[in-house]
């Protein structure tokens, strides 16, 4: 449970080695802190996350096995993780960018960015919500994407994904109101990650640690959405404005 100053105490991360969700747990009062659980499927790259929090003095830092696309094992591995104590924040955090190309040429990719982000998304969202409703309190925060706001010709693939999962986490927000917990969607730009290395950057391109302050600052106010950065929004909402023939010959 959130302590007296309503800090958060314990923290679950879903897909554990995302950068942004790492990033959010170090901008956290580490003091605070006395349980963070890493979710994800085995690898360095999770012992390596692990390692890092713990070289902070953050305590309580372990890691659980989970994959995204194994949505039967979501009910049994989410359980076992708020069985051992209420959870005050969970990080919706994996996601796979895909390539575009592939996608249109081989169904099959499409297929597995839409399991991942998606239905993934959707089984693990609501095996969270049911436990954050049960304890009476908590946040769960979902990080979507710009690209989710107007697809685009080069990642509509990706961008619709990421459309559903938020449309997926406004109505989950609207179904947990007035049982102690909420949603909170994150919708960033392009931020410089593993992910996104190989890409040319766009305007208003941000670190995992702007995104981070970002996520801590609504939290603790209790918005239900941000952009990241928070310019963005004005941004996005005049190129959902502009006309196709007009948007179609932006560059992309």
């Amino acid at each position: 449970m959130l302590d007296a100053l309503g800090d958060p105490q314990s923290v679950l991360v879903l897909g554990g080695t995302s950068e942004i969700a790492l990033a959010t747990i170090k901008e956290m009062p580490r003091n605070r802190l006395r349980r963070v659980l890493l979710a994800g499927r085995s690898s360095e790259s999770l012992d390596l996350a692990v390692a890092q929090l713990q070289a902070l003095n953050i305590s309580g830092v372990e890691a659980i096995e989970f994959d995204a696309k194994n949505t039967e094992t979501h009910g049994g591995i989410i359980d076992a993780a708020f069985d051992g104590s209420d959870i005050d924040i969970v990080i919706l955090a994996f996601g796979l960018l895909g390539d575009q190309m592939t996608a249109e040429a081989d169904p099959t990719h499409a297929v597995e960015i839409a399991t991942v982000n998606y239905t993934g998304s959707v089984s693990a969202g609501l095996h969270v919500a049911r436990r954050l409703k049960k304890q009476g309190h908590g946040a769960l925060v979902v990080l979507s994407s710009v690209a989710g706001d107007r697809a685009r010709r080069t990642n509509f693939v990706y961008g619709s994904t990421k459309a559903g999962l938020d449309a997926f986490a406004q109505g989950l927000d609207a179904a947990l109101a007035g049982t102690g917990a909420h949603v909170l969607i994150v919708r960033p730009g392009f931020v410089r990650t593993r992910m996104t290395s190989h890409l040319p950057e766009a305007p208003m391109t941000t670190n995992p640690e702007d995104v981070a302050k970002i996520i801590v600052t609504a939290l603790k106010k209790g918005k239900s959405a941000v952009y990241a950065p928070g310019p963005l929004r004005f941004v996005m909402a005049g190129l959902k404005a502009l006309p196709k023939p007009i948007f179609r010959k932006l560059p992309n």
